[in-house]
């Protein structure tokens, strides 16, 4: 087995390219807009895990509405599932000025050391403010805020001071509190190593009993890992789409996980990846020219849109993702705009339920 190795940060062609015009990157960002009911959006997940419904869009064609346990029906023995295996930590932290003014922070990132945060509100904070947590304990910034993002020295581990202290960050658009069914249900079944600010949420739909009846079916299962950053929060800008990148997000991909993917493409089977994370992160991991991620760590900030020439991943599980959104154009990169377009309006009037607790879509 290959031993590991660090990767370049993103592939050769992720490289961005001379920005057009301004008002047509607007354009082009809201080409990808659509009308969304406030009552499509899922602000709670499906009484019981994966009881979710299925749109599966087929390149060649077709289209079926379906349920999520379904899904073997277009799987084959000796494909292969790649979900993120990253595990969200309680991310969100209150925390008071000496003064009294109330701070909230949103760690991003697990340490260890001094860890990014989006804060707000951000203003009369500079790098040496001091904050003081739940417990008393107190928080230094060690940056000054940066599109109200700050480094932050924490007064324990941050792993553990989140334990004991943090939130469940759930995405603004639920607009609601986290509780206690959260802590649960926004989690995968297969999360391992607290890493991420949010959930990959496509791998929230599988109960360990769905795994271990496709793995009966000949149908393999294999993870990856992208640490979910501050892309999640904040929207898409026409200035990213001039340079061509987003966010760089920490990933790793296991000697072994790579050396089923190159088995399995060998073979003629098809590389499945659940979730736009594990897209990125199989991708990123696969030099130009080749079909198969190699082993190893890195930051990527792939940006992955219609023209993009996918080199490992075959097939997608994913969610309904939000209007002008990168998630939305690396579906479009599968699909096409219009296709991509067209299925999400026949989600809306079909009653499809969207986003991080909403129904999935299977691209073939």
């Amino acid at each position: 087995m290959p031993p590991s190795r660090r990767i370049p940060a993103s592939p050769p062609d992720a490289s961005p390219s001379p920005a057009p015009p301004a008002d047509a990157l607007l354009s082009e960002l809201q080409a990808w807009s659509f009308a969304l009911p406030e009552s499509s959006i899922a602000r709670r997940p499906p009484t019981v895990r994966g009881g979710s419904r299925l749109l599966v869009e087929d390149r060649a064609g077709g289209r079926c509405d379906a349920q999520f346990t379904d899904l073997r029906r277009w799987l084959r023995p000796g494909d292969l599932l790649v979900g993120n295996d990253t595990r969200v930590l309680p991310a969100r932290l209150y925390a008071a000025r000496p003064t009294g003014g109330r701070v909230e922070l949103l760690v991003l990132g697990p340490g260890p050391g001094p860890v990014p945060a989006m804060v707000r509100p951000a203003r009369r904070l500079c790098a040496g403010s001091v904050l003081v947590l739940a417990d008393g304990t107190q928080a230094t910034l060690c940056s000054d805020p940066h599109d109200g993002v700050v480094t932050v020295q924490l007064p324990d581990d941050p792993v553990a001071l989140l334990g004991r202290l943090g939130e469940i960050p759930l995405p603004p658009y639920l607009d609601r509190a986290a509780d206690a069914d959260d802590a649960e249900r926004y989690q995968t079944v297969y999360a391992q190593a607290p890493a991420s600010a949010a959930a990959p949420t496509a791998g929230l739909h599988f109960t360990g009993a769905h795994l271990d009846a496709l793995a009966a079916d000949g149908i393999g299962f294999a993870t990856v890992t992208l640490e979910v950053g501050i892309g999640t929060f904040r929207p898409l800008r026409a200035d990213d789409l001039a340079i061509g990148l987003l966010h760089a997000e920490r990933w790793t991909v296991s000697a072994e996980t790579a050396t089923r993917v190159a088995a399995t493409r060998a073979a003629g089977g098809r590389v499945i990846a659940i979730g736009t994370t594990s897209v990125r992160t199989l991708e990123a991991a696969t030099p130009t020219g080749a079909a198969a991620p190699e082993p190893g760590s890195g930051t990527t900030r792939l940006f992955i849109r219609p023209g993009y020439g996918f080199r490992s991943v075959d097939a997608l599980i994913t969610n309904f993702h939000l209007p002008e959104s990168s998630l939305l154009m690396l579906v479009g990169a599968f699909l096409g705009q219009e296709r991509t377009l067209d299925a999400y309006r026949h989600a809306v009037a079909s009653g499809y339920r969207f986003y991080s607790y909403g129904d999935a879509m299977l691209l073939l």
